[in-house]
């Protein structure tokens, strides 16, 4: 049996972290964050989703020399143009929680009726072999759903519990982790991924 390669991961997002190892899990890959190896955060210059991951798989790459996976995902709100999108992080500033971001969430949408304050996660996900990568390999996975006027649940974190999941009729940070890690935006993204992994002889 083969020794596990190790995948860095570009986060410090211990929630982010805990969903791609579960559902990375049968890969023979030893799955870390990029902060046992002290790099820096990537500056998210990029003005998608996808330029941002790569952006930031790119910057893992350069500091460990090790092959590395890295998503940028955030909420899509018609109700504002689309917004806060790839500012979704930052939304409420340089010292954003998520309680803030929820919080001026909430504001910005106070007087937005139910049938407009529809939206959805995104979450796209770039895996590169080293920082030269030409090819790496790029996944999407988008979760509909609508905002909620308050805060429901505990679970998750982010915007999960501003966000209502019409199917199982509970918000986001309701779900129990094992239900999310199979229909989340992240979730869809790294199922794409895992397909993908399969057929290639680099990644199997």
């Amino acid at each position: 049996m083969s020794l596990p390669r190790t995948l860095v991961i570009a986060t410090g997002n211990a929630g982010k972290l805990r969903e791609i190892q579960q559902i990375l899990a049968p890969f023979c890959w030893e799955i870390v964050s990029q902060k046992v190896y002290c790099v820096t955060d990537a500056e998210e210059t990029g003005l998608s989703f996808i330029e941002n991951a790569i952006l930031k798989a790119r910057h893992a790459c350069k500091q460990t020399g090790l092959p590395a996976l890295a998503d940028d995902s955030g909420i899509e709100v018609d109700a504002l143009n689309g917004a806060p999108g790839i500012y979704s992080a930052r939304y409420s500033g340089n010292d954003a929680t998520d309680a803030r971001n929820n919080q001026k969430l909430l504001d910005a949408l106070r007087e937005i009726p139910e049938a407009q304050r529809t939206a959805r996660f995104q979450c796209v996900i770039a895996l590169m072999r080293h920082a030269n990568d030409p090819t790496p390999l790029v996944c999407q996975g988008t979760w509909e759903g609508r905002i909620l006027h308050a805060p429901q649940g505990n679970n998750g974190f982010g915007y999960d519990p501003l966000f209502w999941v019409e199917s199982h009729q509970c918000s986001s940070a309701e779900l129990e982790p094992t239900v999310k890690s199979q229909i989340s935006h992240r979730a869809q993204a790294l199922l794409k991924l895992t397909e993908q992994m399969k057929t290639s002889l680099v990644w199997r």
